[in-house]
């Protein structure tokens, strides 16, 4: 009679195991890490460095929940908390790549205006290059800061250059770099006058 029983028994309970195993959602998971390569691609993890890692990390641990529920006896496993997680980073991932093309819009109205901001600044600094004090010990002072503006402008150029390979974010640090440098020169040249007068 056991035997009988364990006879028609073993078959329901193979197929509940079979059946309750919670799969593994791979199509999720390759989504998921597609839409993340895609965002990359589009430069989200400069453009948009914290939201990109935000992202990341979010992909990290569904990964690792999945990892630690494959661990588990079969019929104890669930996937449905990483499956949804997985799902929502694709959609946050996909509309990563518009933020960047906006990002981009911003970032270069702001370096058109400080293209303009750079110009003021420069004729200003040779403004005040030539109401420097002038003396045998100031000449080779004199001398090294007009090198220097001249280094400071050539270097300039290249906003231009890395806004035509829409590198924006490059044109920013570069016009941001360029005018705080000609700001450190105006004010060593502002003490010297104010020194001398």
């Amino acid at each position: 009679m056991v035997k009988k029983f364990l006879f028609i028994m073993l078959p329901l309970i193979m197929s509940v195991v079979f059946w309750g195993c919670a799969k593994v959602p791979q199509v999720e998971i390759d989504n998921a890490q597609a839409a993340m390569e895609a965002a990359k691609s589009a430069e989200a993890d400069r453009y948009l460095a914290s939201e990109f890692n935000a992202l990341q990390d979010s992909l990290t641990t569904a990964l690792a929940d999945v990892e630690a529920q494959k661990s588990k006896f079969a019929l104890t496993r669930s996937y449905s908390s990483a499956t949804e997680k997985l799902v929502q980073i694709t959609q946050n991932a996909d509309s990563l790549k518009g933020m960047v093309v906006a990002r981009k819009e911003q970032l270069r109205a702001e370096v058109n205006q400080k293209v303009i901001e750079y110009a003021n600044v420069l004729k200003e600094t040779k403004a005040l290059l030539a109401k420097a004090p002038r003396g045998k010990e100031t000449r080779a002072v004199i001398e090294s800061m007009n090198n220097d503006i001249k280094a400071i402008d050539a270097s300039f150029a290249e906003v231009k250059t890395f806004l035509d390979k829409d590198d924006v974010l490059s044109a920013k640090e570069r016009v941001d770099s360029s005018i705080a440098k000609l700001q450190a020169i105006q004010n060593e040249l502002n003490a010297a006058i104010a020194k001398k007068g």
